[in-house]
């Protein structure tokens, strides 16, 4: 399978759920300590209602593992960085604000 590329960063397998591809693409653009994102699985939950909600989990070899909640479903995104946890919390709420009403 070949990974398509959006500016060379974002790695897109399979797709990304509702709301979640801007959102990464505009940590992208204003983070160039982000090396990249991998969008992984997507599950159904129950509780993924509203606009689009990112939780940084866990940290991986290079960067932190989050998780992104919209449209029912939850999915994973690898997001490879230099950032610390509370540095990239606070890019992603940038990044948030930015999409705007």
């Amino acid at each position: 399978m070949r990974l398509r590329t959006a500016q060379g960063k974002l790695k897109v397998e399979h797709s990304i759920i509702d709301g979640v591809r801007p959102l990464m693409e505009r940590l992208l653009a204003g983070n160039p300590q982000v090396r990249s994102v991998v969008p992984g699985i997507i599950r159904q939950v129950k509780d993924a209602r509203g606009p689009v909600k990112v939780r940084v989990t866990v940290p991986t070899v290079n960067g932190w593992k989050a998780i992104a909640l919209s449209s029912g479903a939850r999915q994973e995104l690898f997001i490879s960085t230099s950032l610390s946890k509370d540095g990239l919390e606070q890019a992603l709420s940038a990044a948030l604000e930015k999409s705007g009403p």
